[in-house]
């Protein structure tokens, strides 16, 4: 649920923002790609700390090779998405990048709901719930990439 939050609060901010004067946030776009940066920050420092790396390790499906070395690759590439979001030129194909992204790693998630997993000693989020958040975060990113 933080990632939704660190979207959706970022993104009004930045919006409030344009709308307060602030002219690179002046639109929608502007401030959906804010808001998803915050997003992918948050998201990326949970594959190097905040007491969340050793339960995305064990959300791999075990099937992978080196877990570890794949949660430490996907956090890198959100904190690279985050800073590609922030650049007018690179942001479409940023978004583009990072939708795919999330389409590859969501089978970590059907994987830990069907496993059982708890995280931080919470149940994973169940698998509905998660697809249909991973569904709102894929078309924040595909709107970022169709920029008209």
């Amino acid at each position: 649920m933080a990632p939704l939050i660190a979207l959706l609060l970022t993104a009004a901010v930045a919006r409030l923002a344009g709308l307060a004067g602030i002219t690179a946030l002046d639109g929608w776009h502007p401030s959906l790609r804010v808001g998803l940066a915050a997003m992918f920050v948050l998201t990326g420092l949970a594959h190097f700390g905040l007491g969340r790396r050793q339960d995305l390790i064990a959300m791999v499906p075990p099937r992978l090779p080196r877990p570890d070395l794949l949660v430490t690759v996907t956090g890198v590439l959100e904190f690279a998405g985050a800073v590609g979001l922030l650049v007018p030129a690179t942001a479409r194909w940023t978004g583009a990048g990072l939708a795919a992204l999330m389409l590859v790693m969501f089978p970590a998630n059907v994987s830990a709901a069907r496993r059982g997993l708890t995280l931080g000693g919470r149940p994973v989020t169940p698998l509905g719930s998660r697809a249909l958040l991973q569904v709102l975060f894929i078309a924040a990113a595909v709107a970022v990439a169709v920029d008209p």
